[in-house]
């Protein structure tokens, strides 16, 4: 299968090996193809019994890293990494049920903007508004969210069908009580109503007990509409939520990912099942040649295959705004952050490639983290890659 011109390597994945694409069989001719099948009914049944508590335990797993009390802020950035809003928030996350009925129960909170009729040196407390979050339950996880788990590596990706949590976030944290229920209210920036993708990619702190949950939201033309990140700490002892910082120093932002990284990469399918298909080490150099263009060298070694894979890229950084040749962009972010994503997911599409988004973190000196969810021809998440990379 094709794919979209990125400087980073991902495995490729065949269509048939979706798990969540909807067949095109009819039921007489599934119940054909089941019986082609060499397996009696009692291993059939057996193995799906297997599966199928492979995957609650996976996702009680997924539920147990998300539980607590999280303090933290969300910060709006356009698309060449200027800041535009930052909001503090909490969230409270919990569960019900049991085996196969559990599901995650989350409720977000966010400090409302002041009202602009308040009265003249009267400090009011803050108030917080509630936003009921659906919830996350074995079904939602594997068809809605497409989930792409690692445990432990402490990473997720998840897929949302709208843009409703991060607009509220925006609204409530923003205008407050003088939001007038405008469309586009001034001086604030709206996502799309009808975003064509919205990604969550999650990493976890390997240092403390922090999390930063990064969004790509993509416009209904394929084209980035914006990038929104939280950023929380868990405990209950929180009293200054961490917050990214507003340096617009591109050159200062680009500095923690040069030079040569080692690391190594998993991929896993899209689903609660969350099959391994792919491991590789990998080699990365990224410089800043005398004329002021990247380079971006990656090699991979497929794990037990011995088979490497070689790439060269190279791109040109303007503000914040990285663009690499053959159509793929990255945005340098406060924190040691960066996202990536294509130029036109619409042009990808059009020309039958898959496309991946991409959240990196080098949280200290010498460490990086990366998380990367690839989507196939007809925007389904088909895998999601994660990659440990230490600096040489």
């Amino acid at each position: 299968m094709a794919s979209i011109c990125c400087p980073f390597w991902v495995p490729s994945i065949s269509k048939s090996s979706n798990p969540n694409r909807t067949s095109t069989f009819t039921k007489k001719n599934t119940i054909r193809f089941r019986t082609k099948s060499s397996w009696s009914t009692t291993e059939h049944d057996a193995t799906n019994a297997e599966e199928a508590s492979m995957s609650i335990d996976n996702l009680k797993r997924f539920f147990h890293l998300n539980l607590g009390n999280w303090s933290g802020s969300f910060h709006q950035f356009d698309g060449i990494g200027n800041l535009m809003q930052n909001v503090n928030t909490k969230l409270a996350v919990t569960t019900y049920g049991e085996n196969e009925l559990i599901s995650l129960i989350q409720t977000l909170y966010i400090k409302q903007a002041p009202s602009r009729t308040s009265i003249s040196g009267y400090d009011e407390e803050p108030e917080w508004a509630e936003y009921k979050i659906k919830e996350t339950n074995m079904f939602t996880a594997d068809k809605y969210q497409q989930i792409g788990f690692f445990l432990n590596e402490r990473a997720f990706s998840l897929r949302y069908q709208t843009a409703g949590m991060l607009e509220t976030v925006l609204r409530q944290g923003v205008l407050g009580e003088d939001d007038t229920g405008e469309e586009s209210p001034k001086n604030l920036k709206l996502p799309s109503r009808r975003p064509c993708i919205v990604c969550e990619n999650c990493l976890y702190s390997q240092e403390r007990d922090r999390r930063a949950r990064a969004f790509h939201v993509m416009d209904p033309q394929g084209i980035l509409d914006m990038l929104l990140i939280f950023l929380e700490d868990r405990g209950d002892g929180v009293h200054f939520p961490p917050s990214l910082g507003s340096d617009s120093d591109s050159t200062d932002r680009l500095v923690p990912f040069l030079g040569k990284w080692k690391g190594h990469s998993i991929t896993k399918r899209s689903g609660v099942y969350g099959a391994t298909i792919a491991e590789a080490d990998t080699l990365t150099l990224l410089e800043m040649d005398d004329n002021g263009q990247l380079i971006h060298d990656i090699t991979s070694t497929s794990g037990g295959r011995d088979v490497t894979t070689n790439m060269h890229w190279t791109g040109t950084l303007s503000d914040n705004l990285v663009t690499f040749d053959g159509g793929y962009q990255i945005t340098l972010l406060p924190g040691g952050m960066y996202m990536g994503c294509p130029c036109n997911i619409a042009k990808s599409v059009a020309e039958s490639k898959s496309f991946h988004l991409e959240f990196g973190w080098v949280e200290s000196s010498g460490q990086r983290q990366r998380l990367v969810r690839t989507y196939d021809v007809e925007g389904l998440a088909v895998s999601s890659t994660y990659f440990t990379e230490i600096k040489l």
